[in-house]
């Protein structure tokens, strides 16, 4: 199986680095699949969207990150974002209020909805 070294960092902690075989990911311009070999790219993050790495162990993990950037060569996946929770981190209840008050008629609003969203996805597809 082809692998790749992927390192997901946000500016408080590393919060994985492995071997992986898949990377999705959504970016300012869409969503994004990276396997081993993929080319040189260098993309900003979407504000708040959801990663899911495939480790080739067979493990599958969801974060829920907010901006930064994603930087690949065919050996090696680096997320740098601006912040990053692995799914099993997340407070749904918080996340949830947070969603409930979240007014998106003012931009600070719809920022905050959004990453209440992308939290609330990343805790769902960690569930299933």
């Amino acid at each position: 199986m082809a692998e790749m070294t992927v390192d997901l960092v946000s500016v408080e902690r590393r919060l994985w680095s492995g071997e992986a075989s898949f990377v999705l990911a959504r970016t300012t311009t869409g969503e994004i699949g990276v396997l081993p070999g993929h080319e040189q790219t260098l993309a900003q993050m979407e504000e708040a969207g959801v990663i899911r790495i495939d480790s080739t162990d067979g493990s599958s993990m969801t974060i829920a990150v907010h901006g930064g950037f994603l930087s690949i060569t065919p050996e090696r996946v680096s997320i740098l974002a601006e912040y990053a929770e692995m799914s099993d981190e997340i407070d749904t209840e918080r996340a949830r209020q947070a969603l409930d008050r979240a007014d998106d008629s003012e931009p600070v609003g719809a920022a905050a909805k959004a990453r209440a969203e992308a939290r609330l996805k990343a805790a769902e597809a960690s569930s299933r």
